[in-house]
């Protein structure tokens, strides 16, 4: 089976596994795991911040740092098509008394300005209104198709974040596809953020895991409210022995991925009925069907059939993601299924 429903389909390597056997352990609940201590700071080291923290999920470390850095019945400013609106079971509102304000996505994944500007109240004193305290952006944008945030973009809503006394949060569950698409250091990016969570368990092909980091006051925060939901962990070591694995190797990989993604792209492109729908730039590509003969879950249901996993993703489009266990034989091979199918 080709499977290119997502990059969290990824297996660990066998250096990983190595790893893992191979980890000193402690109760990290504790402070005392040798291996999730490294981890953290070569995570931290590798984004640029002061200080970081394991967590179980993006998800969790998504909440975890809005509990950390909003009081309750004040309002976080998200994007209408993020991760952490659509795909987080709406958390912060139930844990932790936060109002989501779900602002217009533009096609390049970024929220202008303008409409930044439009969610704060003329005059904050008058007690009818709720207050914005904190700002989320997703970089890469996922539901955009991996498309990643200029840093000049960046740098304006840091800016006026900060006049506004704000601060700002970035899901950069794919941060480092960012970077190597951009074809610059992680850290230039994260310097336009508070704090910054990003995923080990996808592109980066470590079995489980996130990270959060920013400062190391925030972080001591969402360590405590990490515990608080349940994320504390014991002997981590296993999880975050691969995660050492994946942040030491990632060179060339992810510009692999992009590369095949690129040639999906291209080779869909030659199919009668595909348009595709974003720019490829890192390892999502986004298409929807121009011949109405198939339904999008018609399609999904026989290309699996035929050995390639593919996903709907909504508006009418399906997705499509190159990660560490797809190959250009395996691109070259999902195009061929494709075109068969539709032929």
């Amino acid at each position: 089976m080709i499977e290119m429903r997502s990059d969290t389909f990824t297996l660990p390597t066998q250096e990983m596994l190595q790893a893992i056997q191979t980890a000193r352990l402690g109760d990290d609940v504790y402070g005392e795991d040798p291996t999730v201590n490294q981890l953290q700071e070569l995570a931290a080291k590798k984004i640029g911040k002061e200080a970081a923290l394991l967590m179980p999920s993006g998800t969790m470390a998504n909440l975890s740092t809005l509990l950390a850095q909003c009081q309750r019945g004040t309002k976080i400013l998200v994007g209408n098509e993020s991760d952490i609106y659509i795909y987080e079971a709406g958390g912060a509102s139930i844990c932790g008394g936060l109002v989501y304000e779900p602002l217009p996505t533009q096609s390049n994944g970024e929220i202008l300005l303008g409409d930044i500007k439009n969610a704060f109240p003329d005059n904050p004193s008058d007690p009818q209104y709720v207050l914005p305290a904190l700002l989320c952006l997703e970089n890469p944008h996922n539901r955009m198709g991996g498309i990643p945030l200029s840093l000049k973009y960046l740098r304006s809503v840091y800016k006026f974040a900060h006049d506004h006394n704000i601060p700002v949060h970035m899901d950069g569950a794919r941060v480092f596809n960012a970077a190597v698409a951009q074809k610059i250091q992680p850290q230039k990016i994260a310097q336009y953020a508070d704090t910054v969570m990003f995923c080990l368990s996808k592109g980066l092909s470590a079995p489980i895991g996130s990270i959060i980091a920013g400062p190391a006051y925030v972080i001591k925060k969402i360590h405590r409210v990490r515990k608080m939901l349940g994320g504390g962990m014991r002997q981590a070591g296993i999880i975050a022995a691969p995660g050492i694995v994946a942040l030491q190797d990632i060179g060339d990989r992810l510009k692999y991925d992009h590369e095949n993604a690129a040639l999906f792209a291209s080779g869909l492109q030659k199919i009668q009925g595909v348009e595709i729908v974003n720019q490829v730039v890192t390892n999502t590509i986004l298409f929807r069907l121009t011949d109405t003969t198939f339904s999008e879950q018609k399609l999904i249901e026989l290309l699996h059939k035929k050995g390639l996993n593919i996903s709907d993703f909504g508006h009418g489009r399906l997705r499509a993601v190159t990660h560490l266990g797809i190959t250009k034989d395996d691109v070259r091979t999902a195009v061929k299924i494709i075109a068969s199918v539709l032929k």
